[in-house]
């Protein structure tokens, strides 16, 4: 599933060239760059034109290149927004230029993308949100139920999102038939598919298929206090979207709140009881998960029925819920998150080798993978369709010995150059890495954009990067 995606200050810098090209990649003197590059200004990498941002939906990708998004992978509710309902990337002469990028209006341009199961949304420019594909339950926010995929519904007649108000969006996220948007005052709002209480407005009901339900009639979650600050309302700085739960990071505190559907222990609330469709269930009632003493989060990102936080400081990652693959790195198959006394600082961080803290973390349907601070990529859990990467369909992270050193790196076949984001979806990963997105894992719908349906990185190194054409 989609992790969480933000706007970054790359939209307005210039892109330089060091000897080995890549994309921009913020950077400070401690922290560095991958190897062959200086930090130059802040950033590191890039070339005349950079990929800025990769998202992995169950069955598609997206990337956000110069300015535009384009998309490929299963189109049978027309989240690709290419104007038809076919597939792109399953044969060869869909990909490159003959892929067009998706109609978001005229002299628009994409800061960040979020893909859900059958639907997509895109964060723009001047911070509103326009959103295509299967609305059947309210998921692109238009009031409605009605798909949207043929030319005359894209572009300028496309209508954004209406958050309420003047309100802008920082950030958003998507789940199988949900979205959520940071707003620019640190409110969240979400909205499609509330079965479980996915969207935390403490009421049944989906929301977004109805004309009355959205802009200012769409309630805020209600985060709670910010124990920190003294505010009477807590400020999510990130948010992540599951299959049928979310997830946001609060400023002050550093803390992680979750609420939907919680079977497996997916909210790390000690027990499976689903919160969000009860108003008791949010604000006071809705507790941090415990991840330790002091701990604070950087970074969350939630997968099928998994969910995992990358620490600040430490760059260490905690995961908790469903780990029947061995998802939550812990060199077991048992789940965790259901009992208190599984959590906090009896919770064990993901082994991920000595002196290597992420970088950033990303969850699908059953596995999960971190960007590290060698700018390596190393991925556990499900391993089926060879979603993480190694040549093999062995699963990692479900046995003991498969973490810290002996868990292997990704195979991107680029030794030289480092990578600078990943997404995972349901059952395949990307990467940024040089001037290059590679996908690998299940390719059916063409998924991984390669001109077939050949899963990658199950038996040969992941070789093939994705064609996205001129960039101009």
């Amino acid at each position: 599933m989609p992790a969480l995606l933000l706007i970054a200050a790359v939209l307005t810098t210039t892109c330089f060239r060091p000897r080995h090209v890549d994309c921009v990649l913020t950077c400070t003197a401690e922290s560095g760059c991958p190897r062959g590059m200086a930090c130059t200004d802040g950033y590191c990498s890039a070339g005349a034109t950079c990929v800025l941002r990769i998202a992995a939906g169950e069955a598609h990708s997206c990337a956000v290149l110069a300015g535009r998004v384009k998309c490929w992978g299963r189109n049978a509710s027309g989240q690709l927004g290419v104007g038809d309902r076919e597939d792109r990337g399953d044969n060869s002469g869909e990909m490159g230029d003959r892929l067009p990028p998706v109609s978001l209006g005229t002299g628009r341009t994409v800061a960040a993308v979020a893909l859900g199961g059958r639907h997509s949304c895109a964060l723009l420019d001047r911070g509103d949100i326009k959103c295509w594909g299967d609305g059947s339950l309210g998921q692109l926010g238009q009031g409605d139920t009605n798909q949207r995929w043929r030319n005359e519904e894209l572009g300028d007649r496309l209508p954004a999102v209406d958050l309420g108000g003047a309100r802008t969006a920082t950030a958003l996220a998507a789940g199988l038939y949900h979205t959520c948007a940071l707003l620019d005052g640190g409110e969240v709002k979400c909205w499609g598919d509330n079965r479980f209480g996915q969207l935390g407005i403490g009421a049944a009901g989906n929301r977004g298929d109805d004309p009355r339900e959205m802009g200012n009639d769409l309630p805020a979650v209600d985060l709670g206090a910010d124990d920190v600050s003294g505010a009477a309302r807590a400020r999510a700085v990130a948010i992540a979207a599951g299959a049928y739960h979310t997830c946001a990071v609060l400023a002050g505190s550093g803390v992680v709140k979750c609420w939907g559907w919680n079977d497996h222990g997916q909210l790390g609330a000690g027990d499976r009881r689903s919160r969000g469709i009860d108003p008791a269930d949010m604000g006071v009632g809705l507790h941090p998960v415990p991840l330790g003493e002091g701990r604070k989060v950087a970074d969350v990102t939630a997968g099928g029925f998994h969910t995992c936080a990358l620490l600040a400081e430490s760059g260490e990652v905690k995961c908790w819920g469903l780990n029947q693959a061995g998802q939550l790195g812990l060199g077991h198959r048992e789940p965790r998150g259901a009992n208190l006394a599984e959590l906090g600082d009896l919770l064990p961080a993901v082994k991920l080798g000595i002196g290597m803290p992420a970088r950033a973390i990303t969850a699908g349907a059953a596995h999960t993978c971190a960007l590290l601070a060698d700018f390596s990529v190393r991925c556990w859990g499900l391993n089926a369709s060879g979603e993480l990467g190694i040549g093999s369909t062995a699963n990692q992270g479900d046995d003991a010995p498969d973490g810290g050193d002996a868990l292997p790196p990704v195979r991107l076949d680029a030794p030289t150059v480092g990578a600078s984001r990943i997404a995972a979806g349901a059952n395949h990963t990307c990467a940024v890495h040089g001037a290059a997105v590679t996908c690998w894992g299940a390719n059916r719908f063409g998924r991984l954009g390669v001109g077939d349906v050949n899963n990658r990185g199950d038996s040969a190194p992941v070789a093939v990067a994705v064609d996205l054409g001129g960039h101009d």
